[in-house]
């Protein structure tokens, strides 16, 4: 295929930069943190940021192992500019999506040219499930970047044979280990070294893989693990093994309070959260396995985006340990993948393109409309609760938490989504008509929906954040009496964030902090039930915040006259003992 020039292509990377800021900018801020969720990635970065300690991180003073710095990094940048706030916590993920999208535009318009390359990547910043962890504290988005990136480097490096290229995507792939996981920069070279060997060009190794490349890989992306692991006795084996390996075989030592979905649950929420690019990418998918693509070498990258795509998607359905937004890294080559198969419709296909995206969208818009005239219960307690992790989290559900209340605003966005959709596929059946493409009505569309789930994700935070109960405990609780969190903190993340307050831990070891407990310093930070029954009784005043329902508590044992329920909202109550 033809080669479009670099300086077209990082254009049209900016633009596509340019739209998510867009897309994802307006009303970041708005929402409180979510809790369990984004509260304990923004209290994480505050704590370094205050400290300046990157290479040990902490949360509520404990050792935190379970996600590397760089989403830290960046917020704690963001507070150093725009001060500690929701909207400067969320700058890190919107960055992520607009670098990812930057990355899938470039190497787009390289191997197919500009309107393809901008499809490619409306088409990613236009998937749901996307759009949703774009305004979200986690470091998804960052991790997406830095795969994209090395991708784009690697097989725009081969392809042309530049080593800038290939050096750059060295340093990405470095960068995912820091995002997110040491293992985000071996999958992609593995994807590109099988697509290569598969059309005879993996040697030599150094033409795709120098030995510069390999050592920029080596300090960037295992640099920080190697420091932290000199400062934290155990540190590898917690990450490497208990964390990944035991994780991955739901045989941890230290679990947390994340609760997996099955098999048939995230290959639903992959394949919605890639609507409707899902389907124009499995064909194209299916269109290079038929021709055997991987015998010519100019077919390479779609051979590797290819194994890449299903490599990630297969991996969780096999493995026991899977959560809704585990596919999210295959979704960027999927963008690719989907708006090659657009590119070869515009001309030859134009129709039967046209009528399938409007077969596609027709349904969807039935079916909200179908679901804003229900009860609600099916899309709260089952489509939400699949796609939204928060819901499977076992304190949650303990506390009795339900988002039916919601149901009504929700209702609401599922009208203005099918009038979207509807007018999108009357829009596309009129194309089809006159033979003529649909990709940018498709895009449209979906762009369309992108508000839509910023509104949703609002509406769910503002119900579970701990921020009215933080309120409630910075004016009533003094400065020489006890607060202390029942449960995993991370239920109450944002608690000192919003609060000033740092809490003692009750029955806080399921958690993230299960290992960083472990350590000495800790001991005074996770109480017993013996103690903390001790203390509520003795003669200091002692509050209690609890996500737990009342017969699920440590309440349940104390003696009605000997406790006070101050405060409720959001599922969470706040207890303090009465002398």
């Amino acid at each position: 295929m033809t080669s479009y020039p670099t300086r077209g292509a990082l254009a049209v990377g900016l633009l596509a930069a340019l739209i998510a800021l867009a897309l994802f900018l307006p009303g970041l801020g708005r929402a409180p943190f979510d809790d369990p969720g984004e509260g304990q990635h923004a209290e994480i970065a505050h704590e370094a940021w205050r400290s300046g300690d990157f290479v040990t991180l902490r949360l509520n003073g404990v050792r935190y192992f379970d996600k590397p710095p760089l989403l830290y990094l960046a917020q704690a940048a963001a507070f150093s500019v725009a001060g500690v706030s929701e909207r400067a916590a969320r700058l890190a993920p919107v960055a992520g999506a607009a670098l990812a999208a930057s990355g899938v535009a470039v190497l787009g318009t390289r191997l197919l040219g500009p309107g393809a390359g901008l499809l490619a990547a409306v088409a990613l910043l236009s998937s749901p499930l996307l759009a949703a962890f774009a305004r979200y504290v986690r470091p998804e988005t960052l991790f997406l970047a830095a795969i994209q990136w090395g991708m784009t480097g690697l097989l725009l490096g081969w392809r042309e044979g530049k080593r800038p290229w290939i050096l750059v995507g060295c340093v990405a792939l470095g960068l995912a280990a820091l995002a997110k996981d040491p293992l985000g920069l071996l999958g992609p070279p593995a994807a590109v070294a099988v697509a290569l060997g598969l059309a005879g060009r993996l040697r030599p190794v150094a033409a795709w893989l120098p030995p510069l490349g390999v050592a920029l890989v080596a300090v960037v992306g295992l640099g920080w693990y190697a420091m932290a692991a000199l400062r934290n006795e155990g540190f590898l084996w917690y990450v490497l093994v208990d964390n990944h390996a035991r994780n991955a075989a739901l045989a941890r030592l230290y679990p947390d309070e994340d609760v997996p979905i099955t098999a048939l649950e995230f290959a639903a929420t992959t394949l919605l959260g890639a609507f409707p690019w899902i389907v124009p990418a499995t064909l194209a998918a299916l269109a290079v396995v038929r021709r055997r693509a991987w015998r010519d070498p100019g077919e390479a990258p779609w051979v590797a985006l290819t194994l890449w795509a299903v490599g990630c998607v297969a991996l969780f359905l096999v493995l026991p340990f899977r959560l809704p937004h585990h596919g999210l890294p295959a979704y960027p080559a999927l963008a690719l993948l989907a708006a090659r198969w657009w590119r070869e419709r515009r001309v030859a296909g134009a129709r039967a393109a046209a009528w399938l995206h409007a077969a596609l969208l027709l349904p969807v818009a039935l079916v909200c409309v179908v679901g804003a005239r229900s009860d609600g219960r099916l899309f709260t307690d089952v489509v939400l609760g699949v796609s939204d992790v928060t819901t499977r989290k076992a304190t949650t559900l303990a506390s009795g938490v339900t988002l039916h209340p919601l149901w009504t605003f929700f209702a609401g966005l599922l009208g203005s989504t099918a009038m979207t959709f509807a007018v999108g596929a009357a829009c596309l059946v009129w194309l089809g008509l006159r033979r003529r493409p649909g990709a940018m009505v498709v895009a449209l569309v979906m762009i369309l929906t992108v508000p839509t789930v910023g509104l949703a994700l609002g509406a769910l935070s503002a119900s579970r954040t701990v921020a009215p109960m933080a309120q409630v405990i910075a004016s009533r609780v003094r400065a020489d009496e006890r607060l202390v969190h029942e449960g995993p903190l991370e239920a109450s993340g944002a608690l000192e964030l919003y609060s000033g307050r740092r809490p003692a831990l009750l029955d806080g070891t399921r958690s993230v902090l299960a290992y960083g407990a472990t350590f000495p310093e800790a001991r005074e930070t996770f109480w017993t039930r013996e103690r903390f029954r001790r203390e509520w009784l003795g003669g200091g005043t002692v509050w209690l915040l609890t996500p737990r329902a009342p017969d699920r508590s440590v309440m349940a044992e104390i003696p009605a006259e000997r406790r006070e329920l101050v405060f409720e909202a959001n599922g969470r109550r706040l207890y303090v003992n009465r002398p």
